[in-house]
């Protein structure tokens, strides 16, 4: 096999951070600028199509050759835009020959990024992206404001800046260059072929995309603005204000029409502050009014409108790997991962009722017009035309995990019996039979005990988890959460077990070297590549991929134990630093690896069988489907074992609807 090192520039008047590839690159103002290439790890060359050059037989032979491996950071954009730029009716056929170095990175546990994993890997300045980067994309990659002092001219051409085209040649060589480093830095360390298959498959429903109701968002835009402006105008006649909307000004309001001090204006602060019966009639109406505007925000909405594809579908919602620590899906463009839930009942009537700008009716049946619109995002959601959404979702898949990577028999005979695992665990925590505790018995009100407590404190979680996860809002006081957690362990000794035997294995493999096991299941190897200087400890799957933990190092925790360390993304500060972890937040890394990994066989198995992904939320498939396609068909492969988790009980439930929402 031949290796083929690419790195692509190119324009397009839509935005690619809010309009995602596909509709950038399938805009008829799209081309490709600059193509900067290296063969078999030869010098890099570059070709200048921008000012009229032909593309070199030798790299359009490479690029079409099957044996040879297309490599670039991101693959999935020189990928599509090759395809365009070659007019390729089916992109997906050549998408086997494309390896993509930022998913080896974050396979590897590093950051993404090319100039930020660059520097996480210690390369040398000359190798590291240039930080003039930015300004050059800026300057010829997307349009320009016209101006008199431009000659109002939209677009930058290379002819009118010569001296920096230059430079952003230079710059697109240096991409490739730090491309290979990358690749040569990682090479010990594979991606394994199943996580190849499965990135191709990614780029393949993420190129599917989902249709969207164009006109369910357009009307929900419409009344979110008319009904926005008539509550600012309203709130800034009672209140006399500029704009009501400002903080600063409506506590300075709040202050002087009460004469009581208010520190800030957040969501919970509004809520109790309507609950004191003594506020003046016209401080709750303006605290309504406050409360009615932070219900929703429009952003999703806005972002389909930006992101929407000329044939009415959204593409490239799902960043494969997104989350490295996992390897779990991260949502793109309208972060489908955390769309608002939907309570209401009648959701086709709400819908007709925005696709008809009836603010009024909507007022009237549901009662808040921004909080019908948020739960409404979802509906947005559609299926192709004369389709119907299936949707079918993993039922209680962390749970089910832990239950069989520990060996906790009980909750084991509970997955495989009535499944009904909060009422279990409440029963086991408190000594009831299970039968008492049902709607109607006194016993029922230990159920919010045992579904907190298994929400919470699966992963080490103390009383500080449960609070979290919403115990106080539940009506339990804060003085009865240690007895609940310390129940909770009581009742799953093997999975507590499970912690600290991950954990012990973690510190014993980093301080000695050696492979450590537990339940012949999980594998924690210290792996070191002397000729890159890459030093990893690993964890190896049921699945046999790997969780990879960068420069793995003892240090001592605060309870002079040993604490386990390693480089990875501060969520936080956003830098590549040491992070500390421990055994909890190991078996969390573990347990949702693992549930991805059943996620990533039923994907595979669903498409086989002629199942449509058009997304997928967490644990849950959302597929574009025939009217006559069976529901049960699809929930029973999702729930079929899987070879390499002998006794991992699977269930999927799900539902059909003629557009996306939460049942």
């Amino acid at each position: 096999m031949h290796h083929l090192s690419i790195d692509i520039e190119t324009f397009s008047i839509v935005p690619l951070d809010k309009g995602g590839l596909y509709k950038y690159a399938t805009d008829e103002s799209f081309e490709v600028l600059l193509i900067a290439w290296s063969f078999d790890g030869m010098p890099v060359e570059i070709v200048d199509l921008a000012r009229g050059e032909e593309l070199p037989d030798r790299l359009r032979i490479a690029l079409l050759d099957s044996n040879t491996v297309k490599h670039a950071y991101n693959a999935s954009f020189e990928w599509f835009c090759l395809s365009q730029y070659f007019k390729f009716k089916d992109p997906e056929d050549w998408l086997p020959q494309w390896h993509c170095t930022m998913l080896h990175g974050l396979y590897c546990g590093y950051t993404k990024g090319l100039a930020a994993m660059g520097e996480a890997l210690g390369l040398p300045q000359d190798k590291k992206k240039m930080g003039i980067g930015t300004s050059l994309i800026r300057t010829f990659c997307v349009p320009c404001k016209p101006t008199r002092s431009n000659g109002n001219r939209t677009r930058i051409y290379p002819d009118m800046e010569p001296q920096k085209w230059e430079l952003f040649k230079e710059y697109c060589i240096r991409d490739v260059v730090t491309e290979m480093t990358i690749e040569n830095k990682l090479s010990a360390f594979p991606v394994p072929d199943s996580e190849q298959k499965l990135w191709e498959l990614d780029q393949i429903i993420n190129a599917r995309g989902v249709r969207i109701d164009t006109e369910l968002v357009q009307g929900a835009l419409d009344v979110h603005k008319n009904v926005t402006d008539n509550l600012r105008s309203e709130a800034s006649e009672l209140t006399g204000l500029d704009n009501p909307n400002s903080v600063s000004q409506l506590i300075t309001w709040y202050e002087e029409e009460t004469g009581e001090t208010l520190e800030n204006l957040r969501k919970d602060t509004v809520k109790d502050l309507l609950g004191d019966d003594s506020s003046k009639d016209i401080v709750k109406r303006v605290l309504k009014i406050r409360q009615e505007l932070g219900k929703t925000s429009v952003k999703k909405y806005e972002a389909m409108t930006k992101s929407v594809c000329a044939d009415g579908r959204i593409r490239g919602l799902l960043q494969f790997y997104g989350a490295n620590r996992t390897g779990r899906w991260a949502g793109r463009l309208v972060q489908v991962q955390n769309l608002p839930r939907n309570y209401i009942e009648t959701l086709s009537y709400a819908r007709e009722l925005v696709k008809s700008r009836d603010a009024d009716m909507i007022k009237l049946v549901y009662g808040s017009v921004p909080d019908t619109l948020s739960q409404l995002i979802r509906t947005a959601f559609i299926p192709s035309e004369g389709n119907v959404f299936l949707v079918a979702d993993f039922s209680a898949i962390e749970a089910r995990v832990i239950s069989w990577l520990a060996g906790e028999t009980w909750r084991q005979e509970v997955f495989a019996t009535h499944g009904k695992i909060y009422e279990a665990s409440a029963s086991q925590m408190f000594g009831v039979p299970i039968e008492k505790i049902k709607k109607g018995n006194p016993e029922y009100a230990l159920r919010s005990k045992g579904k907190v407590a298994e929400l919470a404190l699966g992963y080490q979680g103390g009383s500080g988890a449960l609070i979290q996860m919403g115990a106080l809002a539940m009506g339990l006081s804060e003085d009865e959460l240690p007895e609940i957690v310390q129940r909770w362990r009581n009742s799953n000794k093997r999975i507590v077990d499970l912690w600290y035997s991950v954990e012990n294995a973690a510190i014993e493999c980093i301080r000695t070297g050696k492979p450590q096991h537990v339940r012949n299941m999980i594998t924690f190897r210290r792996e070191y590549d002397r000729g890159t200087d890459q030093d990893f400890l690993t964890v190896q799957l049921p699945s046999q991929r790997k969780l990879f933990y960068t420069r793995p190092t003892l240090t001592t925790n605060k309870w002079g134990n040993d604490s386990i360390a390693y480089q990875g993304m501060n969520q936080k500060t956003k830098k590549f630093t040491t992070l500390e972890t421990y055994g909890g937040k190991l078996t969390e890394n573990i347990i949702q690896a693992i549930a991805r990994d059943c996620l990533a066989v039923t994907m595979t198995r669903l498409e086989s069988s002629g199942y449509k992904i058009v997304f997928h939320v967490h644990d849950e498939c959302i597929i574009d489907a025939p009217k006559g396609a069976a529901l049960e068909d699809a929930c029973a492969i999702m729930g079929q074992p899987i070879s390499w988790a002998p006794g991992l009980l699977l269930r999927a439930d799900g539902f059909r609807s003629e557009f996306y929402k939460k049942d």
